[in-house]
């Protein structure tokens, strides 16, 4: 069941409709009833404002025809500023970040830990005492790229429970050992994972293991390595890097399923895209992050 509007608590909001091309000061400034510049520049300090349902600060962003300005009474987080974790997009219901590698994305029972989780959980406390954080997926810790986050239990589950079918597209770029043989194909098994060594293992028939389906096509190319882009048509738990090894090219630095290699010093895995629709909005959305430069670097 997705979450309806009126189930979910809302901070009052004023919504507004650019109609003509304008600085968002000029503009708030002719809507906002003599609202001061001060006032307005407070507004923004304090995340108050979301230009297109994404929070902005910048007073001389141009607006254009069609832009949908909405001013919110609650004030928004403040700003993160963390190496390991850059917000790429924030609104009232859902935190889309990009992790880097060597960053886990909750605990693993050291609650000490500095996970993903507990980076934005301190983020958004920062504001409020009462505002949370909720897992949506998970990256491994050796992975780098998109990672959700929801706001409210409710849309935790929501996205949680229908995570096949809201998410529209995820693409995913591997550095791997050797040159693949083929540039393109689909591969389709069954994994089941080691109780005791907690590895994960494919099969090509049914041995009660989960279904799983990689494509991938080869971007670049030379005799010890491959860049791939790869996408997903399940999400099962190190699908990439067991389907990666299965093809007789294991992903750089990845010493559990087979690569010795570590030209990059980390793992070669980088969640790059992740379109999904809005649990709120309906609206489909997409992010996307730049290849790893230290990726590109071995084709030069």
């Amino acid at each position: 069941m997705r979450p309806t509007q009126n189930k979910m608590p809302q901070p009052k909001e004023t919504r507004l409709k650019v109609n003509d091309s304008a600085e968002l000061m000029t503009f708030l400034l002719a809507k906002m009833g003599g609202m001061s510049r001060n006032a307005i520049k407070s507004l923004l300090a304090h995340r108050q404002i979301m230009v297109n349902d994404k929070i902005t600060t910048q007073f001389n962003l141009m607006l254009q025809v069609g832009d949908k300005v909405t001013v919110n009474s609650s004030r928004g987080n403040i700003e993160l500023n963390h190496p390991k974790l850059k917000i790429i997009f924030e609104d009232q219901y859902l935190i889309v970040v990009e992790k880097k590698e060597s960053l886990l994305t909750v605990s693993t029972g050291n609650a000490d830990e500095t996970t993903a989780f507990s980076i934005l959980k301190n983020y958004v406390k920062k504001s409020s005492p009462q505002n949370r954080i909720f897992v949506v997926h998970r990256l491994d810790r050796e992975t780098s790229g998109i990672l959700v986050f929801a706001k409210t239990r409710e849309i935790q589950l929501a996205m949680q429970e229908r995570w096949h079918e809201v998410v529209t597209q995820r693409v995913y770029v591997a550095l791997v050992d050797g040159r693949v043989e083929k540039e393109s194909d689909r591969i389709v098994t069954w994994l089941s994972e080691n109780e005791k060594s907690l590895k994960i293992h494919s099969s090509d028939s049914d041995n009660g293991g989960q279904h799983a389906i990689t494509n991938y096509r080869c971007v670049k190319a030379n005799d010890k390595y491959s860049l791939l882009e790869v996408e997903l048509e399940t999400g099962r738990k190190n699908q990439i890097r067991v389907h990666m090894e299965s093809i007789g090219h294991p992903i750089v630095g990845d010493k559990k399923y087979g690569s010795f290699a570590t030209p990059i010093g980390r793992m070669g895995l980088h969640a790059r895209i992740l379109a999904f629709i809005h649990p709120m909005t309906l609206q489909e959305v997409k992010f996307e992050t730049p290849v790893p430069r230290s990726f590109l670097t071995l084709f030069h």
